[in-house]
């Protein structure tokens, strides 16, 4: 029997999560325990239809493209699979999402690259010191979970190594804007309770560079936990879009956290219609009121509201540039 991307559980289809991944490789938690599947080549094209009146037109397909993204399945996705004798299966159908988190994976064209689907919210973690923040990377960040609507939350590792940093001054800018933080120190347990308060429940991502304690800090949350997902990604290939390995790790005092490996260049995905603009928040209140209306790009044009906003210090001016690099 053939299964068609769309068919629904009536055709024999069983319903799972992925919750790991790698090369061709997806494994997917169901009722009857977990399945190792691969995905129907199906998935990986998008077949177009013609557009008239379907009395009137054979539904046929018109033409096949290849899909925009690395990968169309996504950690966190839920899925409709075929079951076959030997215990295996196949992914026909990606359940609708409720969210995504994804990036601008490398490449001349612009590629999605979906690193986790159906979340709760993204955990941003910088380290305070060794190495420094980087607000850039930063605002990367927030600008991808913006555009997929997702809740967010900062987090500083390594409070230990500083005194009267200017970090809070700058944190306290975010939260203005509307971004919780929070600091933590897994050599003095600083701030973990009330991590762990903010992870309990939840399905949460940690994003953050190579270095900057998500090892430790997953530790400090829970005894091994860094070091079954640090031996998961020593065994992680990095290939031109994607890592090879992801998985999904149950908290026993409750919830899900995804560790993704550090990525040194981080390109956030938005669709080509979104107004860069409207994804900064601080920003939002002045669209529109320029002397250029909504035609002004907010970098040279005169009697520019956002520009004013900058100089009167009511948007911060390092959000600005993030601004301006992410236009280029």
């Amino acid at each position: 029997m053939a299964y068609e991307p769309g068919a629904s559980s009536a055709c024999g289809l069983k319903h799972g999560t992925v919750f790991k991944k790698g090369l061709g490789r997806y494994h997917v938690r169901a009722d009857l325990g977990v399945v190792i599947c691969s995905i129907s080549s199906k998935l990986r094209k998008n077949l177009i239809y013609p557009e008239a009146d379907p009395a009137s037109i054979r539904a046929s397909v018109v033409t096949v493209r290849d899909i925009r993204s690395v990968d169309p399945v996504a950690i966190g996705d839920r899925v409709a699979f075929a079951s076959s004798p030997d215990g295996s299966g196949m992914i026909i159908r990606i359940l609708p999402r409720r969210n995504k988190f994804s990036r601008r994976a490398s490449g001349r064209k612009p590629i999605e690259q979906v690193i986790v689907a159906n979340l709760d919210q993204v955990v941003m973690v910088f380290a305070a010191a060794q190495p420094p923040p980087n607000w850039g990377l930063l605002d990367r960040y927030l600008l991808d979970a913006e555009a997929a609507e997702l809740p967010v939350l900062i987090c500083i590792t390594k409070l230990d190594l500083i005194e009267g940093s200017s970090i809070a001054e700058v944190l306290r800018i975010y939260e203005r804007i509307g971004y919780p933080s929070i600091f933590t120190s897994a050599l003095t347990g600083e701030g973990i309770e009330k991590l762990k308060d903010l992870l309990r429940g939840r399905i949460s991502v940690l994003v953050g560079r190579s270095g900057v304690g998500k090892t430790t800090l997953l530790n400090a949350i829970q005894p091994d936990l860094g070091l079954r997902v640090r031996e998961l990604s020593k065994k992680t290939g990095k290939g031109k879009h994607a890592t090879s390995h992801l998985e999904m790790f149950d908290l026993e005092f409750g919830g899900t956290v995804i560790d993704t490996p550090g990525i040194r260049e981080f390109q956030p995905w938005r669709e080509e219609d979104q107004n860069l603009a409207d994804l900064f928040p601080e920003m939002r209140q002045y669209i529109g009121l320029c002397r250029f209306g909504s035609s002004c790009s907010h970098t040279h044009e005169p009697g520019c509201a956002i520009k004013k906003a900058v100089e009167d210090e009511l948007i911060a001016a390092h959000r600005y540039r993030s601004y301006l690099q992410l236009l280029e």
